[in-house]
This record gives C-alpha cells, structure tokens and sequence, in this order.
C-alpha cells in the first residue's frame, strides 16, 4: 500500500471539487512543495473537534496562484479518488501514512427518478442562491459528489456522503442535504424581501 503525505484541514473535498487553499505552515508548504515537483497527489482529510478522521480524499495541486516571499503559497487544489488510512506512519514533518482506495461496496447505478430529483433540487438551489454554475452530468462517476462539489453543506454532511459506499445512497442522502438547504434558503431570502419592505408605504 503507498505512503503518502496528508493535509489534515477543517474542511472535506470531494472527488471533482475545486478548493482555493492558503498554505502557510512550513511543513505544509514543504508538502505541497514536493507535490507540486512530482506531480503527485496528497491527501486530505477532515480534522475538527472530533478529531482526524481516517477516510478522505486524494487532492491534486491544480493552479499555484501565489508564492508569497516567505514561503507561503495560495493553490486551487482538486479532489480526485477517495481513500481510507490504513496505518500512519512518521519520518516526515507532515503527517503520512499508508492508504488504499476506498471503493463501492456494490456497482449499482441510482434510478433515474433519484437522480432528477436531485438534479431538479439543485438547479432550483442554484436559482435561488443567483449562482451561475455548470449543471453536473455524472460524467465523473458519481453525481452526487459532483453535486456536493458545487454546494456548502458544511463538513460534516459532506464527509458522511463521502464514506457513504453506495451512489444511490449517497445521492438519497444528497437529496435530502438539498431539500433542507432550499427550504433554509427560501426562508432567508422571504425574510430579507419582508425586511425590505418594513416601514415602506405603498402609494396606490
């Protein structure tokens, strides 16, 4: 199994995502560093008041936008396979361990029905929040974190889709994360045009 090196942050990325990160600890940027030189991979996983967990995600360094004088560095990184740890080890200044891929536990395909209805909720999101976002087409393999890739769930939803190890769990799972993030911000906006409109008369 390979060793890698690892990017515990408080934040999950998933497969197909796109992240800006501002890479400022020195072993970090000594990471990122050699990733950028091998073109290799690193991984990422969510670390919070829960602790470190053990499956995450693989992170390519896509852009390198910055490299600050002292060392810092703003990146756009991507999410590409998931992974599980299987043993740490140590020798480096940043964390490592050895990994394997974490896969589906079945090849099922969700049914079309689940997959509209996600992709309809998603679209009725994106009107809302005025986001002008390319619809996902499950081309990657997984609609669902193609979905997720695109909308803030916080960590915790997201790292639960993430070691979910079925797509049509995962993309029922999803459709519920939407229906409650449409009707909070459904919510919020009737309550911005109501705060709008306070103390205003209408002259008829």
């Amino acid at each position: 199994m390979p060793e890698i090196g690892l990017f515990p942050l408080a934040l999950v990325l998933t497969p197909t995502e796109r992240v800006p990160l501002h890479i400022f600890e020195p072993r970090y940027t000594e990471l990122i560093r050699e990733c950028i030189a091998s073109g290799e991979a690193f991984g990422l996983l969510l670390e919070d008041q829960d602790g470190r967990r053990e499956v995450g995600t693989l992170a390519e360094v896509r852009e390198v936008v910055h490299v600050f004088a002292d060392g810092r560095m703003n990146i756009v990184v991507e999410g590409k396979t998931r992974l599980r740890v299987v043993a740490w080890t140590d020798g480096r200044s940043y964390p490592t361990a050895e990994v394997e891929p974490l896969e589906d536990d079945d090849a099922m395909s969700p049914d079309a029905e689940t997959s509209e209805q996600a992709l309809a909720l998603f679209r009725r999101l994106a009107v809302i929040a005025d986001a002008d976002v390319d619809e996902p087409d499950g081309s990657s393999g997984s609609l669902a974190f193609e979905i997720a890739a695109h909308v803030d769930f916080g960590s915790q939803p997201k790292q639960e889709l993430l070691e979910l190890r079925s797509e049509p769990d995962r993309l029922r799972r999803l459709t519920e994360l939407l229906e409650q993030a449409l009707a909070a911000m459904t919510r919020e906006r009737e309550i911005r045009e109501r705060a709008a409109t306070n103390g205003r008369v209408t002259q008829g």
